[in-house]
């Protein structure tokens, strides 16, 4: 009995693993960075409402190096302001080397 149950417990463990690594990798590896900027954007803004925010797209630096791209529409006192977030990082560490935030000029 002790057996059965042993092996039906390992079954369960090996199906639970299958079924959530597909979810894991399905989360975009930019996603740590977008949380990041959008905090740095509440922050300069306290109190305004962030409109909208889109992931615009990655640009590669070195073999270990890339910057993430973010757009955000922020309105800023009745005004609609466009700010662009860029964070540098490593792949190799996930560690963050630097962060801009620029307005952007329409």
């Amino acid at each position: 009995m002790k057996k059965l149950l042993f092996i039906f417990i390992i079954i369960s463990l090996f199906l639970n693993v299958d079924i959530l690594a597909p979810a894991a990798k399905e989360r975009p590896d930019y996603e740590k960075y977008g949380r990041i900027a959008t905090a740095v954007v509440k922050e300069d803004f306290p109190g305004e409402e962030v409109v909208e925010y889109q992931y615009t797209g990655r640009q590669k630096i070195s073999e270990t190096d890339v910057v993430d791209s973010f757009t955000f529409q922020v309105n800023d006192d009745g005004k609609q302001l466009t700010l662009v977030v860029k964070v540098s990082h490593s792949l190799d560490n996930k560690k963050t080397l630097s962060l801009t935030v620029e307005e952007k000029k329409e």
